[in-house]
């Protein structure tokens, strides 16, 4: 009933709750493909002694995940071939874009850049494509299958799964080109994808977007950015603002956060260890404690939150580049800043699914992630200027004040995302009650 108060879910329900755990796997398949075609396939192609001129552009490639909300009403409004008919059409858009990240991937690993650098490269973008696609459906089924309070949780554990994918992808794919050859690195890494496919074929069958289908394609392009403005009004000015600055500071920090570490003395060992592989397991930590904030604090003090500590965690920085290299200061300033990137992460994927609607939830979904990444990206490009011209200590103090807007914002958002995780809320009990209904 829509009346109902709704209980605080408790660290039981989190731990037995099986979308969360399926989360998993998914997160892993997503994560799987990012490096193999940028970064540890630019190790391969210099290797095989490609021009970094030519690597440079392959890195075009990843133009697929910046544009993704362009075809991502195309997995809301149709079924995947053949697939949709046995899986459900979330399930088999996943199903299909996980095949095609393997099939790229083993044509990676047929090719030779050396002979045959335009199959390598057409393999690559294939790889980047289905990847992309792969985002937005998962995503969509995400939003799809459970609540908004559980979507903290949810986005918790698939950056788990996305984190120990990029291991592999990375270091797990380094050592076998090494002690064995590349081709048999990328062969592993497309095997690895049916660690995805399983959690598919394990995973719920939900299909809201088959509401929509009466759409003509045209409308089921425009309609998804419509029906926000219809439902958000004047709002959806703070609203897109908000989510367009609220992992800023983290971006545009980012970028100069490497070389502050070298330009101070620490070692690349030291930044390896510190940065790489301490700082991941704790921005994981801090992606669970955020989750878990939401199901007991709720969206709008979780978001707040995060708000505050993304932003001010870059004070750690401006002390550190004050100080120098002192190794304590680094690790703290690297456990504060990861655990708040983390906490402040699942904060926002939780706010922006709470944004969509049944139907076009995979479509609206894209177009707001790929949104709050712009910015960052392009700000970022001037952070070196900054440092050139004023030092290390004002970039990140800078960075860090944008902290007030954004709690100006989160307020101005404040009954405009109570009303919203209520509405999401309804939506998603009528949901449930149609399914037990028609499986009774």
């Amino acid at each position: 009933m829509a009346g109902t108060p709704k209980h605080r879910l408790s660290l039981r329900d989190v731990l037995t709750d099986g979308r969360i755990a399926l989360m998993l796997p998914l997160g892993f398949s997503s994560g799987l493909p990012f490096l193999l075609v940028f970064s540890t396939l630019s190790a391969w192609l210099r290797e095989a002694g490609i021009s970094r001129t030519e690597i440079g552009l392959l890195s075009w490639v990843a133009l697929a995940y910046s544009f993704k909300f362009l075809w991502a009403p195309i997995v809301d409004r149709y079924d995947a071939p053949i697939l949709s008919r046995l899986l459900g059409r979330r399930r088999g858009w996943m199903a299909l874009s996980q095949i095609v990240v393997a099939l790229g991937l083993i044509g990676i690993a047929f090719g030779d850049p050396q002979s045959s650098l335009g199959l390598t490269v057409a393999a690559a973008l294939l790889v980047a494509f289905a990847s992309a696609t792969q985002d937005v459906v998962i995503d969509g089924w995400r939003i799809d299958v459970a609540a908004t309070e559980r979507q903290g949780m949810m986005a918790a554990s698939y950056q788990l799964g996305y984190r120990l994918a990029l291991i592999c992808a990375g270091a797990g794919a380094l050592y076998i080109a090494e002690f064995v050859n590349w081709r048999s690195a990328y062969w592993t890494m497309a095997a690895l994808m049916a660690v995805g496919l399983v959690g598919t074929l394990l995973s719920p069958r939900v299909d809201e977007s088959a509401a929509r289908q009466h759409l003509p394609f045209a409308a089921a392009v425009t309609e998804p950015l419509a029906d926000l403005f219809r439902r958000k009004g004047l709002m959806l000015i703070p609203i897109l603002a908000l989510i367009a600055c609220f992992r800023l500071p983290d971006f545009v920090a980012g970028v100069m956060a490497n070389p502050l570490y070298i330009d101070l003395g620490f070692s690349k060992a030291d930044i390896a260890e510190v940065s790489k592989l301490y700082g991941i397991w704790v921005g994981i930590i801090g992606a669970f404690a955020g989750g878990l904030a939401l199901t007991r604090l709720g969206l709008w003090w979780t978001l707040l939150i995060g708000a505050v500590i993304a932003a001010s965690s870059n004070l750690m920085f401006a002390w550190l580049a004050v100080e120098g290299a002192d190794k304590l200061l680094f690790i703290l300033s690297i456990s504060i800043d990861n655990f708040a990137a983390g906490f402040a992460g699942s904060a926002l994927i939780a706010y922006m699914s709470g944004l969509t609607s049944p139907g076009f939830a995979a479509s609206q979904y894209a177009l707001l992630s790929s949104l709050y990444a712009l910015p960052g990206k392009l700000i970022g490009g001037a952070s070196g200027a900054v440092v050139d011209a004023y030092g290390y200590p004002l970039l990140f103090t800078a960075t860090a004040s944008i902290g007030i807007p954004l709690v100006i914002l989160c307020f101005i958002v404040r009954r405009d995302t109570m009303q919203t995780v209520k509405e999401k809320d309804e939506e998603f009990d009528e949901a449930a009650a149609v399914g037990a209904g028609s499986r009774a």
